[in-house]
């Protein structure tokens, strides 16, 4: 069986194809990577080590991908991930590699007849839907007040996938959405099957971690090497919470979507996330940070910004219920594999940001 993992060099691709071969001896792992990521060009030997071939293209010109052989399966993994993308005036460069990008290789599938996963975001939902959830401050965290009616979609373990994803959700969030739409478009026009897999934030070691791309990486590599910091927004306290993922939990659940390629009854797009169990605030991070590294002074701005929210969990009881999958590495191993790692590689950030 052949598989095409797109952006195979950044942090989710490469761990993704190293998993699959490890899972799978028989799977003929492909990859094709602009390498446009700074440090994504120091994946590439260990990808070649375990039997990845790797190509160098780019996605966005259909040329480029006429090279590669017919596929069994494609999973995109090729994105700009910043949910700020886009606002200095490059949204043509944010759509070419998350949604045209995405449309190339939606035509592979239809002539290949193979099937697609697209590894989405929790940044599809709705902004102003989060932004009323009902949160209360409770010591280090915000949390979500059960006492009354929630939105649909909103429940005491988080956003389930029938949440709101009513504009705005950014245009990084926008893109993400009518990529999406478009694979689900197709996959029923050329009957063949689409996995779409909402992740929030997803962490571990060798991230190439920005503050709004991967703020657990970031944060935990920031704060070793006393670099600034800064609680931004809802007070200026870090009383926001996000929930983490490690990339091995994602590819399990693409090593059982693969395997399952003909059932057709099992749902289109899950929630593929850590969950309340993984969840953490700013603040808790913060202060997991101090206990494992000494104390380091982090600034505070209380003002909110635009695309902020301050509480978004993704609830994945429908991966569970439809696919067997669970999270397996909690937070107590994930961050303790990122701080190792930055001990290991100090200016990680400002060689590979």
């Amino acid at each position: 069986m052949k598989i095409l993992i797109t952006g195979i060099a950044g942090f989710v691709g490469s761990r993704m194809a190293r998993f699959l071969r490890a899972a799978r001896s028989d799977l003929q792992v492909w990859g094709i990577d602009n390498l446009s990521r700074r440090g994504s060009e120091s994946n590439l030997a260990e990808l070649e080590q375990v039997g990845c071939r790797v190509i160098h293209g780019d996605i966005r010109f259909p040329s480029d991908l006429e090279p590669l052989p017919s596929m069994d399966w494609v999973i995109d993994c090729a994105a700009n991930p910043s949910v700020l993308a886009g606002l200095d005036g490059t949204a043509g460069s944010l759509v070419g590699h998350n949604l045209i990008g995405a449309l190339n290789l939606l035509e592979k599938c239809r002539r290949d007849s193979s099937g697609f996963i697209l590894i989405s975001s929790s940044r599809v939902y709705s902004l102003d839907a989060l932004n009323r959830l009902p949160l209360v401050p409770a010591g280090t965290r915000f949390e979500l007040q059960n006492a009354g009616p929630l939105p649909d979609g909103a429940g005491a373990q988080g956003i389930r996938e029938q949440f709101s994803t009513a504009a705005p959700v950014s245009l990084y969030g926008a893109t993400k959405i009518a990529g999406e739409v478009m694979a689900l478009e197709y996959g029923h026009a050329f009957g063949f099957p689409v996995r779409i897999n909402r992740c929030g934030v997803i962490a571990g070691a060798g991230q190439f971690g920005k503050a709004d791309q991967g703020i657990f990486s970031y944060w935990i590599h920031s704060y070793r090497e006393r670099a600034p910091l800064k609680f931004i927004g809802y007070g200026g306290t870090g009383l926001q919470v996000r929930d983490c993922l490690h990339p091995d939990d994602l590819a399990q659940i693409v090593l059982m979507q693969i395997a399952a390629a003909d059932d057709r009854a099992r749902p289109n797009i899950c929630n593929v996330s850590g969950g309340l169990g993984n969840s953490m605030s700013l603040h808790e991070l913060d202060g997991w940070c101090r206990d494992r590294f000494g104390k380091h002074a982090v600034a505070s701005q209380p003002e909110n910004r635009p695309l902020d929210v301050p509480w978004l969990i993704l609830d994945s009881d429908l991966a569970r219920d439809q696919w067997g999958w669970k999270p397996t590495i909690s937070l107590r191993e994930i961050l303790p594999e990122i701080a190792e790692h930055a001990a290991a590689h100090p200016n990680w950030l400002k060689h590979y940001s």
